[in-house]
């Protein structure tokens, strides 16, 4: 049988709203000490406390958001302004990370914000809106910039933020990370120990600050290995298949062209396969690759894209429950957390068959030239 509606009869008119009097009255205590206890005022004792909100759990009371922004000042919202333009907005695992956001703000009682850019010109102008509209009592910024006017211009307001990334300049800035950088190095570790020497790396934009801390980790792996730099084998910036295909192309025409690529992001990572096939070289064998994301597409192309992989969703949540704490007045130097990711060892990469020398008579062979 169909139950009825919530705040609603079955056949009749919506049951009047539960308000503090209610409360106030099924306890027989003044509506000034049920106010006190449900906001957590310090003169309240413990017992009358637990008992007023156990006893308003029961009624089904829920205090007015409207009424509750005019007497703390708070919406009880987190604000995102997702851009679309850029290399990653329309991700796959976009929906674990906004559903990580929103479980982990619906468990605290709070709700979500969110608004869609086309540029940073619109993101910058959202941002603006959101504020002098009180729509959001702050902000998670993804993908971060090395210089953030998303975080200035917050900063600049006194509107709390956080950030999904890091920023060079960290001051006021809390944030939440995954630390591509070690797994870059880890990267170039794992190729070094299969018998690679020649390692490239193609970059995402240096633009953002995971494309420069990736690179650093790139470099941190090779001095770990003892190998040297080489500016050759760090590829044009890549942050599509078609660029990644591009940037692919001309490491394998260098004189001395790696053996194994380390990219800084999937989607150019999977336009390494076809040069490497057009150049007679087996992803995997022939040529090793190595790229960050874990994007569902790079288990789809064949052999199977190694990458590491971020939990989209878990980084919602912490996202969600540091701003939210930093909302509620924590110092942002105190909320920086960062994890690593995690290394899906899949087929495209191995021991090395050729050399670099046999890796460039083979292009040459191929292309005819």
């Amino acid at each position: 049988m169909a139950q009825p509606a919530a705040g609603k009869t079955a056949g009749g008119p919506r049951r009047p709203r539960v308000t503090i009097s209610d409360v106030a009255q099924e306890l027989g205590l003044t509506k000034g000490t049920v106010s006190r206890a449900l906001n957590g005022y310090a003169d309240i004792s413990e017992s009358t406390r637990n008992r007023v909100l156990h006893a308003a759990e029961a009624m089904g009371y829920r205090p007015l958001s409207h009424a509750q922004a005019i007497r703390t000042g708070k919406v009880r919202s987190v604000g995102l302004v997702l851009q679309l333009n850029q290399h990653d907005g329309h991700r796959p695992f976009l929906q674990d990370f906004l559903s990580g956001i929103s479980e982990a703000a619906s468990a605290a009682d709070w709700t979500m914000t969110m608004a869609t850019a086309s540029s940073d010109e619109d993101t910058q102008r959202l941002l603006a809106k959101l504020v002098a509209e009180h729509k959001a009592d702050g902000f998670i910024l993804p993908r971060t910039y090395m210089v953030d006017a998303r975080a200035e211009f917050l900063r600049a307001e006194g509107v709390p933020f956080v950030l999904f990334g890091r920023t060079r300049k960290e001051e006021g800035c809390a944030w939440f990370d995954v630390e591509s950088e070690a797994a870059m190095e880890e990267a170039v570790r794992i190729l070094h120990g299969l018998g690679h020497r020649r390692i490239g790396f193609v970059p995402g934009s240096r633009e953002y600050t995971f494309s420069v801390i990736r690179q650093e980790g790139y470099e941190a792996g090779l001095r770990r290995c003892g190998l040297p730099f080489d500016s050759d084998l760090v590829g044009r910036d890549a942050l599509s298949r078609a660029s990644g295909a591009e940037a692919t192309r001309a490491l394998l025409s260098l004189p001395e062209p790696p053996t194994a690529i380390v990219f800084c992001v999937d989607r150019a990572a999977i336009g390494a396969y076809e040069p490497a096939h057009l150049a007679g070289l087996a992803i995997g064998h022939d040529l090793s690759v190595i790229s960050y994301d874990g994007i569902p597409e790079g288990g789809l192309v064949s052999p199977k894209l190694s990458t590491f992989s971020v939990d989209m969703k878990h980084a919602g949540e912490r996202l969600a429950q540091l701003l939210i704490r930093r909302i509620e007045g924590e110092a942002p130097e105190t909320l920086r957390e960062t994890v690593r990711a995690r290394f899906l060892a899949r087929g495209s990469h191995g021991q090395p068959a050729l050399s670099s020398a046999d890796v460039a008579r083979r292009v040459k062979s191929a292309l005819n030239y």
